[in-house]
This record gives structure tokens, C-alpha cells and sequence, in this order.
């Protein structure tokens, strides 16, 4: 059975727009956020690539570095989390298949988790719709140090 995972571009892409929101006075590369993610320079541009598209940032080629389009109090963690796609739609959680009709719980299992899994992926989209990325930075700021 395979685990459940949401991808790590959701928390690289936190990240990254935290970074943009504090560092104001920092020209932002791919180098920059790598550096910091500990990655890639490529992860984090398939990844600010996604930002683009969302339109919370633009990216200036070379080193213009990137800069927000939209302020961090109006970007929710659920709106970074679809922008990225965390996982599929509808797919938080992964159902076995192939169960024994025969068997009451083979039969009924998928359509009975179906429903309670639903219901945990939209408590979980309105907690992170009640979250934005001034909340991330606020809370950084509040720990203040580095390692």
C-alpha cells in the first residue's frame, strides 16, 4: 500500500513566497531560494514556474530576481497548496481496490471511506484556507533566529 503524502513543492513553495515577503529589498533567484530550500535551483523553477501561473509572483529571466504580484495577506495556504498541486484533486487519501464482493466490508468499504475521507479533505482545505502566508512570516519573524 502506498503512504499518504502530500508532494514537498507545497512547503518549497511556502517557502519561497515567505523568503519573497521578507526579503523586499533582496533581488530573489533561483540560486537564492535553492540555497535555502537546500535543493536544486531546477526544483525551485519548476516551482516558481507554478507561482507564475497562479499569479501570485512574476519572474524576471536572468537575474531580475522574482517578485511577489500579489500581498501575502491575501495568498492562502489553500491557494499555494492547489496552485502547486500538493495531489491530485479528490485524491488525499488512496482506497484499495479489488475487494471481495462476497465479504460485507469487501463490498461496501470503498463507497463507506469514500465518504470519510471527503469529509477529512475538506476540513483539511479550511484550515489551510484559513491560513496565509503573513501568518508563515509572522510566525518566523516571532522565532528570529537563525542556526
Amino acid at each position: 500500500m502506498s503512504e499518504v503524502k502530500i508532494s514537498t513543492r507545497f512547503s518549497v513553495a511556502i517557502h519561497i513566497l515567505s523568503m519573497l515577503s521578507m526579503g523586499k529589498n533582496t533581488i530573489c533567484t533561483s540560486e537564492l531560494f535553492a540555497s535555502s530550500v537546500n535543493t536544486n535551483p531546477v526544483v525551485i523553477r519548476r516551482i516558481t514556474g507554478m507561482l507564475k501561473k497562479a499569479g501570485f509572483i512574476n519572474v524576471n529571466l536572468g537575474y531580475g530576481g522574482t517578485t511577489l504580484l500579489k500581498p501575502v495577506d491575501q495568498i492562502t495556504l489553500l491557494d499555494v497548496y492547489r496552485a502547486v498541486d500538493a495531489v491530485k484533486e479528490g485524491h488525499l487519501f488512496q482506497i484499495h481496490e479489488d475487494t471481495a464482493l462476497s465479504c460485507i466490508v469487501g463490498a461496501n468499504i470503498q463507497n463507506v471511506l469514500a465518504v470519510i475521507f471527503k469529509k477529512i479533505e475538506i476540513s483539511m482545505e479550511d484550515v489551510l484556507a484559513s491560513f496565509t502566508i503573513q501568518d508563515v512570516v509572522n510566525d518566523l519573524l516571532k522565532k528570529g533566529t537563525v542556526r
